[in-house]
């Protein structure tokens, strides 16, 4: 039997969770509980700069503050087939290629005067054999992998910005070191676990034609998306340790819930009680500015 569908919350273990990344976990759990869906967790773990230690204590925060999810947490880094599966599926049909671009090469390089900003140019994209073994000695690394797009944008429906359409580039799917780069693991994990709604800030809204296009490629749905205002310190920038008191450690329970719930126009301070009140249609479009002493 095929499970229900899903919503989740995926944090990656780099540093403790702050008040914008709790009220984004609110958020995930309200969408997917006021649509009768699963709501999973998956530590997003890939990244070389993330700990188990602090993805305990993350996990430990969500709890305290009152989310329940169904199942244990997974952890991306169990799970390396899937992603050699996708990869493997991706190079039968001749859709990757060799990339020995460095950050500093893609930002450097010449763009044609129409290319969408910040698309990758497509360097390698055609190499001759010849060429394609002269950067592999230049470079002295192995190289990424990146897919061979046929389009140069997608649009995606998000329940509150509405149509989308954002570039879709020959994007790297697996990095140099061998491990599954982001936009290609994060389509897969939702496939593999019957994700089918996507809550996330909203500085991840580029990301999603990218995503929702490899999901196509790759045969699965595309998610239902939700791409929420973020949480901005007192000068406009995103939050940070060194805003102060920005974790649950610091601000304490019950004054999280009722910041968290303030910024939603929420009169409950309760989880129960949000959900009871959830309407999409009401929440706020723009960032909450945040202050300790609010």
């Amino acid at each position: 039997m095929t499970p229900t569908g899903a919503g989740r919350f995926a944090p990656s273990p780099s540093a403790d969770l702050h008040i914008g990344n709790l009220r984004t976990a609110v958020l995930a759990w309200l969408f997917a509980r006021s649509t009768g869906r699963r709501f999973l967790m998956r530590v997003d773990d890939l990244d070389d700069r993330t700990h188990s230690d602090i993805a305990a204590r993350q996990l430990d925060d969500l709890a305290a503050i009152g989310l329940t999810w169904d199942g244990p947490a997974e952890w991306q880094t169990h799970h390396p087939q899937r992603y050699d599966h996708a990869v493997d599926a991706l190079a039968e049909r001749g859709l990757l290629y060799e990339c020995y671009c460095s950050r500093k090469d893609v930002q450097q390089a010449p763009r044609a005067p129409h290319a969408p900003q910040g698309a990758y140019p497509g360097t390698c994209r055609d190499l001759t054999d010849a060429e394609r073994e002269e950067r592999r000695e230049a470079a002295g690394r192995p190289p990424a992998l990146r897919l061979r797009t046929d389009v140069t944008t997608h649009t995606v429906h998000d329940l509150l910005h509405g149509e989308y359409t954002g570039v879709v580039d020959d994007f790297v799917v697996r990095r140099g070191d061998g491990v599954a780069a982001y936009n290609l693991a994060v389509v897969v994990d939702d496939a593999a676990q019957f994700v089918d709604q996507v809550v996330r800030g909203d500085d991840l809204l580029a990301s999603s034609p990218r995503q929702a296009y490899l999901a196509n490629l790759l045969g699965h749905p595309e998610p239902t998306y939700a791409h929420v205002a973020l949480v901005l310190n007192e000068d406009g920038a995103r939050l940070a340790k060194r805003d102060g008191a920005v974790t649950l450690a610091q601000i304490g329970m019950p004054r999280v819930l009722e910041q968290i719930a303030a910024s939603l126009r929420f009169g409950a301070t309760t989880l129960a009680g949000m959900l009871e009140e959830f309407d999409p249609a009401g929440l706020p479009r723009d960032p909450w500015i945040y202050s300790p002493a609010t």
